[in-house]
This record gives C-alpha cells, sequence and structure tokens, in this order.
C-alpha cells in the first residue's frame, strides 16, 4: 500500500451504475456512511428523481457528484435526428451544471444504420463538439469523450482509442473538451501509456489543460474479466478479479498531473443482485489494495 492511500481514498467515487439495486437516497446515505466522498451520477435515475431534489440530496449528505453519465450519440445521419441529440445533450449540460459538476461524460455513439463510414462519423462527432463545447463552457461544465472498447464501435462509441479521443478533443480549447480514461475500455492498448501523458500535456502534441495542462477530464475503474456475458454491456470486473493493472493507470494519470476522482464505474449484474453495504465496503478494501 502506498504511502499516499489516505488521501487517494478521499478521492474515491462510485459510479451509481455499481450499486444499481439502491435508489438515490440510499446511494447518497450509503456513501457517507462508508466514508465515500464523491458519486458519479446517470441522467434517467436524476430525472426520475428530479435534478434539484438530487443536487440537494447530495449535497446534504455531504457528498459532491464527480461526474454525469451521460451525453453523446452524435453519429445519426439525419438532421432532424442530429439536431435532436443536441437538444439533449444541451439539456445534459444544464443537468450537470445544476448537480454541481463539472464533467459531462460522452459516449459518441455508432454506425448509422447501412453505414461502414467510420471517419465520417468520427467527423459528426467533431462537429457536435464544436457546437456544444463553448455551451457548456459558459456553464462551467467540460465534456469528457470516452473512448470505448473497439468491440462497441458499430453500436455504440466510433471513438475506440484514447488517440482518437484527443485527436477531436484537441481541435477545441481545453477547456470544453477533454477525454474520459476507462480502465475497462482502455488496458489493451499497447499505446496507451503514451497517449495519457500527451493528455496530460507532458508528451506528444497534448494542448494547455483547463487547470494544470491536462486533458483528463475523468478517470474510471473496472476490470476486465471473461468470458464476456451475451451483449457484453454488463461485463465489467470488481476490482482485481481481472487483468487490469489498476495501479498503473492510477500512477500513469497522477503522473499526468490529474488529481481528480477516481470513479469506480462497473455494470455487473452478480454486484448488483448482492447486498449493497456488502459491495460498497469490498470495493472500499479493493480500491486499497490494487489502486492505492
Amino acid at each position: 500500500m502506498s504511502d499516499n492511500t489516505p488521501s487517494l481514498l478521499d478521492r474515491l467515487s462510485l459510479n451509481q451504475q455499481t450499486l444499481r439495486q439502491w435508489s438515490l437516497p440510499e446511494l447518497a446515505d450509503g456513501c457517507a456512511r462508508a466514508g465515500v466522498r464523491g458519486v458519479g451520477l446517470w441522467r434517467a435515475p436524476v430525472q426520475e428523481y428530479g435534478v434539484a431534489a438530487a443536487a440537494r440530496l447530495v449535497r446534504d449528505a455531504g457528498l459532491r457528484v464527480t461526474s454525469l453519465c451521460r451525453g453523446g450519440f452524435f453519429t445519426a445521419l439525419d438532421p432532424g435526428e442530429r439536431a435532436a441529440a443536441l437538444d439533449d445533450n444541451r439539456a445534459a449540460v444544464d443537468e450537470a451544471a445544476a448537480l454541481g459538476t463539472n464533467t459531462l461524460v460522452l459516449v459518441s455513439g455508432g454506425l448509422p444504420a447501412g453505414s461502414r463510414d467510420l471517419p465520417g462519423a468520427r467527423e459528426r462527432v467533431a462537429d457536435a463538439l464544436g457546437e456544444l463545447g463553448p455551451y457548456a463552457a459558459e456553464r462551467g461544465v467540460r465534456l469528457a469523450v470516452e473512448p470505448l472498447h473497439p468491440m462497441y464501435a458499430a453500436d455504440r462509441c466510433v471513438v475506440s482509442t484514447l488517440a482518437q479521443a484527443l485527436d477531436l478533443a484537441e481541435r477545441f480549447p481545453a477547456g470544453q473538451v477533454g477525454v474520459a480514461v476507462d480502465t475497462y475500455h482502455l488496458w489493451w492498448d499497447d499505446t496507451v501509456g503514451a497517449q495519457i501523458g500527451r493528455a496530460g500535456g507532458t508528451g506528444g502534441t497534448g494542448g494547455p489543460g483547463k487547470e494544470n495542462g491536462s486533458r483528463i477530464a475523468a478517470f474510471q475503474l473496472a476490470d476486465w474479466v471473461t468470458p464476456l456475458p451475451a451483449g457484453v454491456l454488463l461485463g465489467r470486473g470488481q476490482l482485481g478479479d481481472g487483468v487490469v493493472d489498476l495501479r498503473w493507470f492510477r500512477e500513469r494519470v497522477e503522473a499526468a498531473g490529474y488529481r481528480g476522482p477516481v470513479e469506480v464505474e462497473i455494470f455487473n449484474p452478480a454486484l448488483w443482485a448482492r447486498d449493497g453495504t456488502e459491495v460498497l465496503a469490498e470495493i472500499v478494501d479493493r480500491f486499497r489494495t490494487h489502486v492505492g
């Protein structure tokens, strides 16, 4: 265990989907009791509870919202669908601002039906970032482009590597557009260490960042375990159960200057079927063991 474990634990954040079995009040109460001071929230349950009420609930529990998921899905070819997506993302920015988080995580969207044009789809993502970036920055929110594992490129996210995410983000001011580094999606890429340095402004062509030269807007943890389930979306592993060197990732993002929240985001029905308090205690223990 490293000497900085106490300060690192202060940065631990729990993404709402990791304990999907908990209501928003249960999440706020459970995290406060466990000493976890950050939560990453998702739009649908927040909207159901009420954005203003959710902001008040989290604040009254002594917590902060570290990110809001998710915006994005920018790749439609139909002009009406694209306009609707932009409107929805403006609403997501407003929700993030109301919740007090400066980070809106974006999943870019997959290929439209019948299309095989990955470069064209990525260019439409860039167009959307150009429209939304100033709107978000005016409200104190930064857009975080999240690259997803290539197995999601067809139907969910045409941005598959950190290099691709940075190629998009670097077209815009760093205060408007950053990137999300998620261990589950990036562990396999042998260039990811260099790209994290680039994202931090410590290597490559990364431009000046929002605070300390960094484009890294979010850092998320989950492990990779096999076999993957049908549909692959719900196959993220508990910290330490798989093959990802989580500590290596933490050390790389810190070397790149990132000192923000470390958010555990695991979609796994086996965790959702268990007692939430037990799962959260296990996450804190695994965080100490495999990340600290």
